[in-house]
């Protein structure tokens, strides 16, 4: 008998694929690695911005409390009469911190000072915080009244005189043995401009050296080599030239006739007038 067996191709051993889900609990060692890796730089913004925080702190301490940030002293440049303390004290800055300087405050009151005609201002650090580029009004006139000098510039600002000045012109206020002065700048801002332009005129036809005297009735006039008082009046244009060759003719005249006069006035070139010596 013969027995009839089947036999079966032995299949490959073939498992399901079963999906393994994590456990209750449990994280993906990825998710894990992530987290931690935020965390890490989350402490690290937290002990930057901490330490940035502290060293700001400290630096404005040391702005707020160190002496080197605030203005003791000036630099100034361009000054040939001015002192350095005293455009600093026009400034109005003294102990003054640096965040709290403003240049254009800075420069309206410096520009207070009745000798300076324009600054400039630059800030800086320390050590030089403050540097004043001044520019100096120049003295056209030495106004001399009572044994009191004075400096004009040429649009008549009055300003202190701060050296002997040899080179520019001097006009001394006539005094009065009765009346004193008979002209003051007391309170006064400017003299009048006519005045400074008519004494330059006149001194490019006097020799070097000579003295000016004023009187607000006469005008300006000098004293000439042979004593006598001569008064021009105020002109500052053309007219001069003329008053001048009137004043030539007078003297020529004068002389020529052997007349001695202490006063001669061309104030008024269409009246002239001299004044005989007395008892002549």
């Amino acid at each position: 008998m013969v027995s009839h067996v089947q036999i079966r191709k032995r299949q490959p051993d073939r498992r399901p694929g079963v999906l393994h889900r994590a456990s209750a609990g449990a994280k993906p060692e990825r998710q894990t690695a992530i987290r931690n890796e935020r965390a890490r730089t989350h402490l690290r913004w937290r002990v930057t911005s901490g330490t940035l925080f502290v060293m700001f702190g400290v630096i404005l301490v040391l702005f707020f409390s160190s002496d080197l940030f605030y203005v003791r002293s000036v630099q100034v440049r361009g000054n040939d009469f001015l002192a350095r303390e005293e455009v600093f004290a026009f400034s109005s800055i003294a102990d003054f911190h640096m965040f709290w300087l403003d240049p254009e405050e800075i420069r309206r009151n410096v520009l207070r000072s009745s000798s300076i005609a324009d600054v400039t201002v630059e800030l800086g650090w320390p050590p030089n915080l403050i540097t004043l580029l001044v520019q100096e009004r120049q003295p056209a006139i030495v106004w001399s009244e009572a044994g009191n000098e004075t400096w004009i510039d040429i649009q008549g600002r009055i300003m202190p005189a701060r050296a002997a000045m040899p080179g520019v012109i001097r006009v001394n206020v006539v005094v009065d043995a009765f009346k004193g002065p008979s002209a003051t700048l007391t309170d006064l801002k400017r003299l009048d401009k006519a005045v400074v332009l008519g004494a330059l005129r006149l001194q490019e036809f006097l020799p070097t050296g000579t003295d000016l005297d004023y009187d607000p009735i006469n005008g300006l006039g000098w004293t000439n080599e042979q004593g006598w008082q001569i008064w021009m009046g105020i002109d500052s244009s053309a007219g001069m030239s003329r008053k001048i060759d009137e004043y030539q003719a007078y003297v020529n005249n004068l002389n020529s006739r052997g007349i001695e006069i202490t006063e001669l006035n061309i104030a008024n070139p269409d009246a002239p007038f001299y004044k005989i010596l007395w008892g002549r």
